[in-house]
């Protein structure tokens, strides 16, 4: 389910490119691996996954746009616009690659905002304003929070009943604000029993993003990384503080 999905997004960033006939062009795309303080700075805490060394941002830069993914393989790469977008997604580092392509071109074509990640107070900024928008237009769902987000877990779990899942094996069993981080296996029981799904936009590159697009019940995704995609997609993102 979640290959299709990425596929389809792939094969529309290839529509869109051809239509702006820039898929022929004689353009480098370069990714290059963030360090933790260009990619967000200071926030507060120290449990972010950027900072313990788990995650890195990849960042694109196409004609002085600039776009972003979280990936746990990172590296450089340089190519046209043709080769990513015929490029075989089959592992982390080639779909943040495209993730983060697909985020620079489209942030240069005027089609996406926002694909920038926040730096120092960002987090701690946007999470309540997170809360506030779930409780305004859900009231008070039961949360199903994927991907370890310490500031969002401060901020929801004041509003909100929820359930944390991670894939970090360091934070399964670990408790954040009364709330213990279940891993994967756990992952269908939660959908199950949740209302609301709130996703990590690096579903995307680890390849997992279809599990959380159900018929059933909304999702919404934050963070840059899903930006581009989620516009192609029409799939709901919140993500305040990015630029």
């Amino acid at each position: 389910m979640s290959k299709s999905i990425l596929n389809e997004v792939q094969t529309k960033a290839y529509e869109i490119w051809n239509s702006e006939g820039i898929l022929d062009e004689n353009i480098e795309v370069k990714a290059r691996t963030l360090t933790t303080e260009e990619a967000i700075g200071n926030p507060e805490g120290d449990d972010f996954p950027l900072q313990r060394g788990k995650e890195k941002l990849m960042e694109a830069d196409f004609r002085g746009a600039k776009g972003q993914a979280f990936t746990d393989r990172f590296g450089n790469f340089s190519s046209s616009l043709r080769e990513i977008a015929e490029m075989d997604l089959t592992n982390n580092f080639r779909r943040a690659i495209f993730v983060s392509a697909l985020n620079a071109v489209q942030c240069s074509l005027g089609k996406t905002e926002r694909t920038i990640h926040c730096k120092n107070d960002g987090p701690a900024l946007c999470a309540p304003k997170f809360a506030d928008f779930i409780e305004e237009n859900y009231g008070k769902p039961k949360i199903g929070l994927v991907g370890f987000q310490p500031a969002m877990i401060k901020a929801f779990s004041t509003k909100f009943d929820m359930r944390i899942v991670d894939l970090d094996p360091d934070n399964i069993g670990a408790e954040k604000c009364g709330i213990i981080v279940e891993g994967p296996e756990q992952t269908h029981e939660v959908l199950d029993d949740v209302n609301l799904l709130v996703v990590t936009g690096s579903t995307i590159v680890n390849d997992t993003i279809g599990n959380f697009i159900l018929e059933d019940k909304p999702t919404i995704f934050f963070g840059t990384t899903v930006a581009a995609a989620a516009d192609i997609m029409g799939w709901k993102r919140f993500c305040h503080q990015s630029s």
